[in-house]
């Protein structure tokens, strides 16, 4: 056989059996057949051929008589369309019918098939259980005999184990009570024994605590009624001090009151102010190179006045009276603080401006004068009241007063009388400087003024220039060689 015709039949083959697996036919199981179908199906396939034949025209050689043969037919049957349309109309029904009972038995055919492996399982399930009914009495009959056999070889077990256990139980509690009466009979002697100890003890103890518990009490005794009359002389003390404080703010205010009162300035007889007294004129003397010898570098000062940077942020503008080579405005300007500054020195103003700084020379009484009331928002007086006449501090205070807004901070910065070492070394250093000046007395003058706040910060402790001050007691040294400047700081009240 030809490979072609080999691969033919393979092909054929696989066709029947996709046929026989769509159209099931044969037995399902042993004992039931399916129904044959293929006699129906060739018949089905003669009666659809006779109805496709139905209104055709036969075929006939091919000739002029033919095609009149051919016409003829034609026009008949075109004709007799429409006496023989009910019957092709009929006979295509019916073989729909034969075609719908065909696929009926073919599923038919399909679900018996799918059936068949359950039926033989059933039947196995069916031949065990049949089995099983057949040999249920004799089986029976022998479970039976060895559930009652076993059932007695458990009873025994449990009877003998109860037994068992029962005596166990026994032995057990007679050895616990035998065991506990002789820990009872212990005890007992034993708590005899130190009952007594504890009774004498306990008395013993209670006798100590009473004691000390009478000594305590009358020593607290003592104490609160110590304590109480401390506390009525505290309190008695504190009250009368704070009587004297309150009367002396009462009558602090009303003599702020009544000057504030006296020194206004009246726009009649205002006068004109007279200017400072002339420093006695030294002729020749470079008083740059003075204070950069006896005073001390630009830098050292700078870094020694930097205290007033923090004081006077919130009071701009702030006035420098005696700006000389311009270190506390150089202090301002770092810390970003409005400031200007007037000098009688030529030199030092000429220095001031050559610096950036607003600087004039005028004096100071004249300065003052001209400027507006409550326009300053600050003013720093270095080194400068010491030169002074004694009768013009209080008035250039009561000018500052007048110039200052209210709130506005002063503060005056002077050698500090209260150290002897300020007069053996800085003081008589400046043959300009008139008279020291006591913090006290400062401190007063402002007050008459109607400033208030009045902080006085003592600077410069004298120590640190001079070391041998060190060998003195502590207390003598900071009372007669403290700081050897001072600065007062003051509020304008309003």
């Amino acid at each position: 056989m030809d490979p072609k015709t080999e691969e033919l039949a393979a092909a054929l083959a696989e066709i029947r059996e996709r046929v026989r697996a769509r159209h099931p036919n044969g037995t399902v199981v042993a004992d039931v057949t399916l129904p044959d179908l293929t006699r129906l199906l060739r018949a089905r396939d003669l009666a659809e051929g006779k109805v496709a034949s139905i209104g055709t025209v036969n075929p006939r050689p091919p000739g002029l008589l033919n095609s009149a043969a051919q016409s003829l037919k034609k026009t008949v049957a075109r004709a007799l369309n429409w006496h023989i349309r009910e019957q092709v109309e009929f006979n295509r029904a019916v073989m729909d019918c034969v075609e719908a009972t065909l696929e009926a038995l073919n599923e038919n055919n399909q679900m018996m098939a799918g059936l068949g492996p359950r039926l033989l399982e059933n039947a196995d399930a069916a031949r065990q259980m049949d089995d099983i009914r057949s040999h249920w009495s004799s089986w029976r009959v022998e479970w039976e005999k060895k559930l009652g056999n076993s059932e007695i070889v458990h009873l025994k077990s449990i009877a003998d184990l109860q037994a068992a256990f029962q005596q166990r139980l026994s032995q057990q509690e007679s050895d616990y009570r035998q065991e506990l009466q002789a820990q009872h009979s212990s005890f007992g002697a034993a708590l005899a024994r130190a009952s007594g100890d504890i009774q004498e003890k306990v008395a013993a103890d209670l006798d100590g605590m009473q004691q000390r518990l009478s000594g305590e009490l009358e020593q607290l005794q003592k104490r609160f009624w110590s304590d109480l009359d401390e506390m009525q002389k505290r309190f008695w003390s504190d009250l009368e001090r704070m009587r004297l404080e309150y009367e002396a703010l009462i009558h602090a205010e009303l003599r702020v009151t009544r000057q504030r009162a006296a020194f206004a300035p009246s726009p009649q007889t205002e006068a004109e102010p007279r200017a400072a007294e002339p420093a006695p004129e030294f002729v020749g003397v470079d008083w740059l190179k003075f204070a950069e010898k006896f005073r001390g570098s630009e830098a050292a000062i700078e870094q020694r006045q930097q205290m007033y940077a923090a004081r006077f942020h919130q009071h701009a503008p702030v006035l420098d009276i005696g700006c000389g080579r311009g270190e506390m405005l150089a202090v301002f300007r770092a810390a970003g603080i409005e400031a200007r500054g007037i000098d009688l020195n030529e030199d030092s103003i000429a220095l001031c401006r050559s610096k950036g700084f607003d600087a004039v020379r005028a004096d100071l009484f004249a300065y003052l004068h001209d400027l507006p009331d409550s326009s300053l928002g600050g003013v720093v007086c270095s080194q400068v009241v010491e030169h002074l006449p004694p009768e013009r501090l209080p008035e250039m205070i009561r000018l500052l007063h007048a110039k200052l807004r209210t709130g506005a901070l002063l503060a005056i910065e002077t050698p500090n009388p209260e150290s002897l070492a300020i007069f053996a070394t800085h003081f008589y250093l400046d043959p300009t400087h008139r008279h020291p000046i006591p913090p006290a007395l400062l401190s007063f003058y402002l007050e008459e003024a109607g400033f208030g706040g009045i902080e006085v910060e003592r600077l410069s402790p004298a120590v640190e220039t001079m070391p041998v001050l060190a060998e003195l007691p502590e207390k003598f040294q900071k009372q007669f060689f403290g700081a050897l400047d001072y600065a007062v700081f003051a509020r304008k009240l309003g």
